[in-house]
């Protein structure tokens, strides 16, 4: 702005602004990069992003919230639908690269409409009533899922694992995280911090096991101890087993040896004193939280007890939780009551390496899973397999509610919202036929990434949907069959989260008119005697002054 030859400046000359159509077709721009990065993953035959981190380690994955999480993106609108995928990873645990691909497609098909005239505030609001509409299709469409209809459960784990893990093991590990929900879940709800991922690198991955119970990394303090114990009484303790250490600083003054020995078996017979109340209280397990004198845990092992020291917190919750015993601050207070109780322990121990199972814990709060394979790899992407699966399981706990996979749920929806669209005329009606064409984009990219035609499968699918609406698409034959009777199921919550976080986040790129964005270049202003190498006008301080 010029006035009377002065130039007067109403935003910071630093600042880069974008304005008008040009940030809206920037921040589309982005947001189709983003989607396009993860449209490959997207099916059970996705295919896999290698990521590589400065330090060189490895991730090989294809879940979309793995992914877009370690590349580390900068652009602020790319970002929102990182949180898109963060979103759906945290409150409904699957769905993650479908809501990501869907945001961009509501975008792309937005930049559209928008070049035609219509204006963005238009477009928002479509959107807005399609989204409140396909979450009541959704809803229509749904089944009930009991937690005791188990065949189903395992139905939505398998469905939620394809593609992210060996198809040879799919049945084994939906098993596996089934029965861990169903071990920990009360009244309708399920905390899966009570659910421990214990990784075994180095064994087989049909060897992953579920255990009713907890396993530790922890084992015996003598190498000789028996490797099982039939159902073992177990002591918590959480206060040192050794011989306390005085506050300030003590002299003690010895004249003659007899006054040492003397010394010397009063620190013993307050250290065997410890042993003796756990002995009496009938453990024949002991974990330590805190650190055990090797006498005491000589003693306790010549008595056939187990003993281990310096047990984790959350290991000594885990504990508790799952054997029912209660940490003692206190070993005089220990009873028979505080103990915890198992059906097996056992060990696996190399060494002095090694980890400690308690199997068989009735009624235990924690129960645990080891996941085991070859390779560090292996193990990591099926971690992140088996935390999927458990987190789709939850939600068809909690909820009770699945709809059909394979792209029939979505396809059903765009087919009822062109209609929806007829009957809400004005120019809302083709933000709401773009959003149906967007949803339409999941099982076209599902169909695409496994070598199928798209505009065969769309249109098979389509007319499928006529005399079927729970019609998907069999990767395997390019058919349009029914997913219910195949056994493809999703919860209906990752489709819910999915339609409101995509919707949501595409509203909120297109309400964007102008962008201020700050250039790392104004740091080039800072007076010389305010940088990092000067202090207060003089050199900085040499390094190892400043400590």
């Amino acid at each position: 702005m010029d006035k009377g030859g002065q130039q007067i400046f109403i935003i910071d000359p630093r600042k880069e602004q974008t304005k008008g159509k040009d940030v809206l077709s920037m921040n589309i721009a982005a947001a189709k990069a983003v989607a396009t990065i993860v449209k490959s993953t997207l099916g059970p035959r996705g295919m896999d992003k290698m990521l590589v981190n400065p330090l060189g380690d490895i991730t090989i994955t294809n879940d979309g919230a793995t992914i877009l999480h370690d590349m580390s993106i900068e652009h602020p609108t790319a970002k929102m639908l990182v949180e898109v995928a963060q979103s759906l990873e945290s409150s409904a645990g699957d769905g993650t690269t479908s809501a990501v691909v869907f945001t961009g497609a509501l975008l792309e098909k937005a930049e559209g409409i928008i070049e035609k005239g219509i204006h963005p505030s238009v477009v928002v609001k479509g959107y807005k009533l399609a989204a409140e509409k396909a979450v009541e299709i959704l809803e229509n469409l749904a089944v009930t899922a009991g937690e005791e209809d188990k065949e189903l459960l395992i139905k939505t784990a398998r469905t939620s694992i394809t593609g992210k893990a060996s198809e040879k093991y799919n049945r084994l590990i939906a098993e596996l995280c089934v029965d861990a929900v169903l071990a920990i879940h009360e009244e309708g709800k399920a905390d899966l911090k009570n659910i421990i991922l214990t990784k075994d690198i180095g064994g087989l991955v049909e060897n992953t096991e579920f255990v009713e119970g907890v396993v530790i990394d922890k084992v015996a303090l003598d190498k000789n101890f028996s490797l099982r114990v039939v159902n073992p009484n177990i002591a918590l303790i959480d206060t040192p087993m050794e011989t306390e250490k005085t506050a300030n600083k003590a002299k003690l003054q010895i004249s003659n040896v007899i006054d040492i020995e003397n010394f010397v078996k009063q620190e013993d017979a307050a250290l065997f004193e410890m042993a003796d109340y756990i002995i009496r209280a009938g453990a024949n397990a002991v974990f330590c939280s805190k650190g055990m004198d090797d006498k005491i845990a000589a003693y306790l092992q010549s008595m056939g007890i187990y003993a281990t020291r310096r047990v984790k917190n959350d290991d000594m919750q885990h504990l508790a939780d799952a054997t029912g015993g209660r940490p003692v601050r206190n070993i005089k207070e220990l009873t028979e009551k505080e103990l915890g109780h198992a059906g097996l322990l056992e060990q696996d121990r190399d060494g002095d390496q090694g980890k400690t199972y308690l199997r068989d814990c009735k009624g235990a709060k924690s129960v645990s899973i080891v996941l085991r394979g070859g390779t560090e790899h292996v193990v990591d992407n099926l971690e992140r397999a088996i935390d999927d699966a458990l987190k789709v399981v939850k939600c068809v706990v909690e909820d009770g509610k699945v709809v059909a996979g394979g792209g029939a749920s979505e396809m059903e929806v765009a087919l009822l919202l062109r209609s929806y669209a007829s009957s809400i005329g004005g120019r809302e009606q083709t933000a709401i036929t773009a959003f149906a064409e967007a949803l339409e984009e999941i099982p076209r990219t599902i169909a695409r990434n496994a070598g199928l035609d798209t505009i065969d499968t769309i249109l098979n699918l389509r007319a499928k949907h006529a005399e079927n609406k729970n019609a998907g698409l069999n990767i395997l034959t390019g058919a349009a069959e029914d997913m219910l009777e195949k056994g493809v199921v999703d919860p209906l919550r990752v489709k819910v989260n999915s339609i409101k976080a995509g919707s949501e986040t595409a509203a909120m790129v297109l309400r964007v008119d102008s962008m201020l964005r700050a250039q790392s270049s104004s740091m080039q202003e800072v007076r010389p005697e305010h940088m990092a190498s000067t202090y207060d006008g003089m050199s900085a301080p040499a390094l190892n002054m400043r400590r």
